[in-house]
């Protein structure tokens, strides 16, 4: 073997020259002799200790300590009283005049309030009920707000509606504004609405800045169909939105989805209006269409904006960047950004973020962390969206270890990790089940003071989504309950998906009702979290109900929802369901992006459609698009199973020039190619060429060249590289021992396979219908059909576990072959 085929530059082996006669000395399976298989690894899956850390984390005393709110800058008084507020005579100034729209009494009211502690606040309240009754309650809560204590705002607020206005009927207008714009300002939008729950808003005459306020609190938390109730209550008062409420609500009817036609309607009502769109409204139409695939849509708004005389800032131009970027067309996003700086509209850190995900999501990975030196030979330095664009897109093509690198590199930058960050490892880490890491990563967000939040808690419960493990989504769920984060639209869509693929019907059902129930409207991600559960079972009639009823209720399937589809057609073997998605993205009916052609590519692939995959994998290329080693390796395993030897070697050299390392899934299909191929040996140096280069070869390795040998009826070299397999430690299979049942019935040494069989069951490896089948075939391929009857008769004996169905089967299968 040349020396320069591990580790890095993969060639074709130099055969050596060896006899393929078989050699039928020494050749049994000898259970003496073999080396004993090891155990099988028992599960360890710390999930506990992973979900015990988790709330250690989340639990209110190790939360990061919060940031001190704004000192006020008016003069500091000792708490008072309530004989000394009756009985004070001492005027009282502030330095600054900041508070001096308060009295004296409410401004020593004010300080009493600032100085309690917060749990004893109602206390406080009822013990100097009349005096809070005697002073102006809405500059008291104007106080508060400039003191930048608004949960003592929010408190006093909650006593004044229980105890004096539930007693002198409606509240002040001016005294809900108030509080709601608090709340608004500091993004408190859950605690508004809670307040806001049991007061008829529609009742009162509040002004339109209030009302815009109230709409976007609902869309903040994702109750979309709220927000727009309120947006016609609001119309019905007779107040007329302005700018900034057009787009609250462009970017409510955006967030939504299936709502383009509610967006163009709107702007015809601004421009009737006389409204002149802002970077605002132009930026959330723009970005509306990146939400819904909507790439021609985006570009003919920005073609009208700029046809209007709009001349469109940075804003607008990195909303239109990142809908070409996340559909992966950096091409498109390039040339956007060629447009800025030929209109000196300055790039700034958004617009190379955008570029960087444009980049990642076309499959060029190492270019997009490139750009982060580019950036900062601009002067413009990274911040934590950029590294963690890198680190999910790296976790994303299954680079774990790369991400992981990269955010060692991130941290030493100076760079701090956000909760985003973790967020992105930890999804990235439960995919594999690197339990351990994850514990490590969640030790270190409590060292750094980053407490998780509901996303966190999100991962947790996608982690969860295996066979048999709903009653642990519960648990988590729960848990998360628990610790006070309120389920949100993502975290219900979370649990569709978990509950889905554990295979929960009725979990699904139900979590999908919760949803409806508390308010929050089914988007396009509740449909995808429906179809990746299907898809993993392959059931492509419920998947294309689902699609179905998307489109039905307004809704565009996005790339995803039609890759998902393509997984579920490959699962299920329906490669007529392929060809039908796979017509409509060559028509154009549906955008060609990096991650579904290249899905297409893969589930031609697991339908063994070799043309399918060529055509694929050409449109791929064709749009500029970097393959991954996945696809590279899909591609290079289909050449070899079907011997096309040149294909393959484009295949190996295409991976040399895209700058890709081949791993043991290259390896191992170009030891499969030898194999079927009857080149046996070659198979066998590229094995040690592995071991030779410090790599591990898997079962998968072992067990293709074990292949070779048999299927040239080498049947002590297929032993020997069994019994090396089991020194190094790994367990023999199913298929290992079915190769070795071909290879010797199809040699017609039957006590040579009944050893085996026996071997297999005193190891805990039970034998399927299929290790039988090949058994019986042999014997019928020999027209020895009378002792195939009687090796189906005598197979209970060797194995009290075969059931009668198969034994029928076996027995039917004889005597077709026998009639035949």
């Amino acid at each position: 073997m040349e020396g320069t085929l591990f580790p890095n530059r993969p060639s074709f082996p130099i055969p050596r020259t060896k006899s393929a006669q078989p050699n039928h000395h020494n050749v049994k399976f000898n259970l003496s002799t073999l080396p004993l298989p090891p155990q099988s690894p028992s599960p360890s899956l710390p999930l506990d200790s992973l979900l015990q850390h988790l709330l250690h984390l989340s639990s209110p005393t190790h939360k990061p300590k919060p940031i001190n709110p704004p000192q006020s800058k008016l003069k500091k008084f000792s708490a008072v009283s309530v004989s000394q507020l009756e009985g004070s005579v001492e005027e009282v100034h502030s330095p600054d005049g900041s508070v001096e729209f308060l009295s004296r009494k409410g401004k020593l009211l004010l300080n009493s309030i600032v100085e309690h502690p917060l749990p004893g606040l109602i206390d406080l309240f009822d013990s100097v009920k009349f005096e809070l009754l005697d002073v102006d309650l809405i500059g008291l809560l104007k106080g508060l707000d400039l003191s930048g204590n608004w949960e003592r705002a929010v408190l006093l607020f909650e006593w004044a509606v229980l105890n004096v206005y539930s007693r002198n009927g409606k509240i002040d207008n001016q005294l809900i504004e108030l509080i709601v714009r608090i709340l608004g300002r500091e993004s408190q939008h859950s605690v508004a609405l809670k307040l806001l729950d049991e007061i008829p808003v529609e009742d009162y005459s509040l002004d339109v800045r209030a009302w815009t306020t109230i709409i976007h609190a609902y869309s903040r938390i994702g109750k979309y169909e709220r927000a727009i109730t309120m947006f016609e209550k609001m119309r019905k008062t007779g107040l007329s939105p302005t700018l900034v409420t057009y787009n609250v609500m462009l970017d409510v009817y955006g967030k939504m989805g299936r709502s383009w036609t509610k967006i163009l309607g709107l702007l015809d009502e601004m421009r009737s209006n006389g409204l002149e769109f802002d970077e605002f409204t132009c930026s959330t139409v723009i970005s509306a269409c990146g939400r819904e695939g909507l790439l021609d849509e985006a570009r003919k708004f920005f073609l009208r904006l700029k046809s209007e005389g709009y001349v469109p800032g940075t804003f607008t131009y990195n909303s239109l960047l990142q809908v070409f970027g996340k559909a992966g067309v950096y091409s498109e996003a390039l040339s956007i950004l060629k447009e800025m700086e030929e209109n000196n509209c300055q790039p700034d850190l958004v617009t190379y973020n955008e570029l960087v995900a444009a980049y990642v999501r076309a499959g060029f990975h190492e270019e997009g962390a490139d750009l982060i030196d580019t950036m900062i030979h601009k002067g413009i330095m990274p911040n934590a969206i950029t590294y963690t664009t890198v680190i999910n897109a790296y976790g994303k093509a299954g680079k774990e270890d790369k991400a992981l690198s990269f955010f060692r590199r991130m941290k030493e930058s100076g760079c701090v990790p956000n909760v985003c960050t973790y967020n992105a490892i930890l999804g990235m880490l439960g995919k594999k089940s690197r339990l351990e890491e994850m514990i490590d990563m969640l030790c270190e967000m409590r060292s750094n003071g980053c407490a998780p939040n509901s996303v966190t808690w999100n991962s947790m419960l996608a982690m969860c989504g295996n066979k048999g493990m709903h009653k642990y989504v519960n648990r988590v769920f729960l848990e998360m309950k628990s610790c006070g984060f309120e389920p949100d639209r993502d975290t219900f869509n979370a649990l569709i998906g978990a509950y889905g693929r554990c295979g929960s019907r009725v979990d699904v059902v139900k979590m999908y009702e919760e949803m409806i129930k508390a308010g929050f409207t089914p988007c396009v991600t509740t449909y995808n979290a429906l179809l990746n559960a299907l898809a993993r079972r392959g059931d492509w009639k419920e998947a294309e109900s689902v699609i179905l009823d998307m489109k039905k209720k307004g809704f565009k399937p996005n790339e995803t929802s039609y890759s998902l589809m393509l997984n579920c057609y490959a699962k299920g073997g329906n490669s007529r369901g392929i060809e039908r998605v796979e017509e409509e993205i060559y028509k154009g009916h549906i955008f060609p992006s990096w991650i579904l052609l290249r899905t297409l590519v893969l589930a031609n692939f697991k339908c063994r459609a070799l043309m399918g995959m060529e055509r694929a994998f050409q449109e791929f290329r064709k749009h500029g698009y970097k393959p991954d080693l996945v696809l590279c390796n899909s591609m290079l395993s289909i050449f070899a199973k079907n011997k096309m030897y040149d294909r393959a070697h484009e295949m190996l050299q295409l991976i040399r020039d895209s700058g890709l390392q081949p791993d043991l899934v290259t390896y191992n299909s170009l030891m499969d190619m030898y194999a079927r191929g009857g080149e046996c040996w070659k198979s066998e140096e590229i094995l040690k060429g592995i071991q030779k280069s410090g790599g591990k070869p898997d079962l998968v390795s072992y067990n293709t060249v074990i292949k070779g040998f048999c299927r040239q009826g080498l049947m002590q070299e297929a032993i020997r590289t069994l019994s090396e397999m089991t020194i190094r430690g790994i367990r023999p299979c199913i298929v290992t021992y079915n190769t070795f049942v071909a290879g010797y019935a199809g040699r017609g040494m039957f006590t040579e396979v009944e050893e085996v069989i026996r071997y297999m069951i005193q190891h805990d490896c039970r034998p399927n219908e299929l290790t039988y089948k090949i058994v019986v075939d042999s014997y019928c391929k020999a027209k020895k059909y009378e002792e195939a009857i009687e090796f189906v008769s005598n197979i209970t004996e060797i194995d009290k576990f075969f059931d009668d169905q198969s034994l029928g089967r076996l027995t039917l299968c004889i005597r077709e072959r026998m009639e035949s």
